[in-house]
């Protein structure tokens, strides 16, 4: 599958050259750009340090004189090759990096196009702007710049409900929630969310953080994301293991598979939080079963009081006994 074009149209006169290396740098997690293009007065002393980046990034300057005060050249200019390059079809997205609200219709037009609109802009960006992009993207965080600065974020409470809110609805239609359709899920419900703004490199590390209500497990090559089940009744594991037990038609199960078996069943279930050390010392507490040693390293889970028992605890001894006087037999 080709990677997704996309067309970085840039506003001189409201970002910093600082950003330019950030910007191109996290729209290669979008796909390739096609279009990049600068918007500004460079006959202006301000351009000056954008200058020395055109070349090195081979970004294409477009010249705006400002001919009236007070009228922004550079915004219509810009606004007018985004539909022009929308036209051409040639593009699947566009990235506007600017902190200007006067873009907040196009990126609304561009999506109604179904153009994937990727904004970035400092902190300073009106609301309206980042909720008229698909992602918006704030530049002081990729460049780590506002450690100092109190930001106001949406709340850590809102993102974990509106995570809640997401797992539950996947899981009343039978679905189950993988990492990546949740991230795609929390930009769709707030465009501006970036998991950098709360101090973390990545979502599943934002997620390990509320380990008291989600759990993360994997399923072949897929990260899934579930809500952490407190309700997981001890009388439950035990029905089950019995269960597991039982239908091994008196062969037992070795220990190790069941470990197995409820992980994968439970993939929240860690044996600790039932008060034991180890899965062992949990099963062997289980009314009915009898844990049977077959060596130093296996063990096996049976039926407890049944003549299978008894068969397979006298089929261990005598190969634990054959292996013994074959040792003997070996040292003579």
């Amino acid at each position: 599958m080709e990677d997704k074009r996309y067309a970085i149209l840039i506003d001189a006169d409201n970002i910093s050259a600082k950003y330019i290396k950030a910007i191109l740098d996290e729209m290669t997690k979008y796909g390739s750009i096609t279009y990049k293009r600068i918007y500004g007065d460079w006959t202006n002393n301000q351009a000056s340090k954008w200058r020395e980046e055109l070349l090195t990034n081979s970004i294409t300057p477009i010249q705006q004189f400002c001919n009236t005060a007070g009228k922004n050249a550079t915004d219509s200019a810009l606004i007018i090759d985004a539909m022009d390059i929308l036209y051409t079809g040639r593009v699947e997205g566009f990235c506007i990096v600017s902190s200007d609200s006067d873009f907040t219709k196009l990126a609304s037009r561009l999506r109604e196009s179904g153009m994937d609109v990727i904004g970035m802009g400092e902190d300073k960006t009106p609301k309206s702007f980042k909720a008229a992009c698909s992602v918006f993207t704030n530049l002081e965080i990729l460049l780590e710049q506002d450690a100092d600065r109190t930001k106001e974020n949406i709340s850590s409470k809102t993102i974990q409900d509106a995570i809640v809110e997401i797992i539950t609805e996947n899981e009343n239609n039978g679905k189950k929630t993988g990492l990546g359709e949740l991230g795609n899920s929390l930009l769709k419900k707030y465009s501006d969310f970036d998991v950098r703004s709360y101090g973390y490199s990545s979502l599943s590390k934002f997620i390990e953080e509320m380990d008291d209500t989600f759990t993360l497990y994997k399923k072949e090559t897929t990260i899934l994301v579930g809500l952490r089940d407190d309700n997981i009744k001890r009388e439950q594991l035990e029905a089950y293991i019995r269960e597991c037990v039982h239908q091994s038609m008196g062969e037992g199960v070795d220990l190790a598979a069941m470990g197995q078996k409820l992980h994968k069943k439970y993939p929240d279930f860690k044996v600790k939080e039932y008060g034991y050390s180890t899965l062992q010392k949990f099963v062997s507490h289980i009314s009915g079963l009898e844990l049977i040693t077959e060596s130093e390293t296996v063990k096996r889970l049976v039926e407890k009081e049944t003549e299978v028992r008894e068969s397979l605890a006298e089929q261990f001894r005598r190969t634990a006994l054959s292996k013994k006087k074959k040792t003997k037999s070996g040292k003579k």
